[in-house]
């Protein structure tokens, strides 16, 4: 049998400081300072303590060439090369090989940045409801955040003094401005409301649609779409968790750019829903009631085909996302609906509930569109009071 490291990995140390009453006794400063090791391989998806035995063994394999693992028992214990075997970061090419080896060839095969992948793998989130902790901790508006944490940093930002600055001249208002002012994030959704299916369609088409193909070759095609994305590929996919369309049951889909279409996943009860949508937005109920959800999610290897090994993709990727959910928010202003987008949500469960590989399809974002409700019980950013009227209610 040979073995070699996995693919991608990362050795983070960490120190757990406690109490320790002994210390103190002894004319110490009554703290015990604990060091672990743990391993983050994007691959296993979970990180794994190490020993600091196993700490030199992984960096003494290569994770290219493979080693007999004879060669190896001769250096390092055994016990130690099956324990990390067990944990899916040494590799064997064993005759039946296990699952941490297939999903470290898929690795392999991804051509992902190392730094990337490891910062993508373990900064999803799973179950997290920072919805609810927010309400808990008493935290409902920028001064609660304010007297919680202290002033933030200077809102506007100079670098010369304000003598040296250059004045420029005022803009001359056209329509995009007015629709600029009218666009604020909601979080106030109308429950009682449908999206009329046309609308929807022509929100959907503007936003995320194919205006153009052009084909390459046979097998290959350039899309055109209403926003910019890296070297042309437009990696993001948009999947849809509607509740309230005309003529559209409530339930999960998936939006075929090429055709302009829906293609149905699974249909759900309201209830069903709308518990779904505040587990993928981190419980912010402000924004589960949406009509439309959309979970933005890059297909990595469109990208990655590309830009191999690439150290700028995942920004690259985000902001893909960053401007189709711009794209998204004015199409909703225009037509009169509201709009938002969020990066707080739990990829894990929405990877889970859509069936995504998340090394090779996993959300960045989620946005969404619907009716404004008539009253805004839930304050909404709009200083110049383009969306509601002035009063000291918003």
């Amino acid at each position: 049998m040979r073995v070699r490291r996995c693919s991608i990995l990362a050795i983070e140390p960490r120190e757990r400081v406690e109490f320790d009453f002994d210390s103190l006794l002894a004319g110490g400063n009554g703290l015990r300072a604990e060091r672990q090791w743990f391993a983050l391989a994007p691959h296993l998806e979970r990180e794994c303590g190490l020993s600091a035995a196993e700490v030199p063994l992984l960096g003494d394999v290569s994770s290219h060439e493979w080693t007999e693992f004879e060669v190896l028992a001769a250096r390092y214990d055994g016990a130690l090369l099956d324990a990390l075997l067990a944990k899916g970061l040494l590799i064997s090419d064993a005759a039946q090989p296990d699952e941490a080896y297939a999903r470290d060839e898929a690795m392999r095969a991804s051509h992902w940045y190392p730094h990337a992948a490891v910062a993508h793998a373990f900064g999803r989130w799973h179950g997290v409801t920072a919805g609810e902790e927010a309400r808990n901790i008493g935290i409902k508006s920028v001064a609660d955040m304010v007297d919680r944490l202290g002033p933030p940093p200077t809102h506007f930002h100079g670098r010369c003094a304000p003598a040296d600055r250059i004045p420029l001249s005022p803009p001359q208002p056209t329509a995009l401005d007015d629709l600029l002012r009218r666009r604020a994030t909601c979080r106030n959704f109308d429950l009682a409301r449908q999206v009329p299916f046309a609308l929807f369609s022509q929100v959907m088409k503007r936003t995320f649609g194919a205006q153009a193909v052009q084909y390459v070759t046979d097998a290959s095609a350039v899309v055109k779409r209403t926003s910019p994305s890296a070297g042309g590929l437009h990696p993001t996919e948009a999947y849809l968790l509607i509740q309230r369309v005309e003529t559209v049951a409530p339930g999960l889909y998936h939006y075929h750019v090429g055709d302009h279409a829906l293609e149905p996943l699974q249909t759900l009860a309201a209830d069903a829903a709308l518990s779904l949508a505040g587990r993928f937005v981190a419980e912010q109920s402000w924004f589960a009631h949406v009509h439309v959800m959309l979970l933005l999610t890059p297909r990595f290897a469109r990208s990655l085909w590309k830009y191999r090994n690439h150290a700028k993709i995942n920004r690259a990727m985000t902001l893909d996302v960053g401007h189709l959910s711009q794209t998204l928010q004015i199409t909703a202003t225009e037509f009169g609906l509201g709009a938002f987008v969020t990066a707080a949500i739990n990829e894990v469960d929405i990877e889970q509930a859509l069936g995504l590989e998340p090394m090779q399809e996993s959300p960045l974002a989620a946005c969404g569109f619907g009716w404004r409700a008539a009253d805004c019980a839930r304050m909404e950013f709009d200083p110049q009071h383009a969306v509601w009227p002035a009063n000291p209610a918003n």
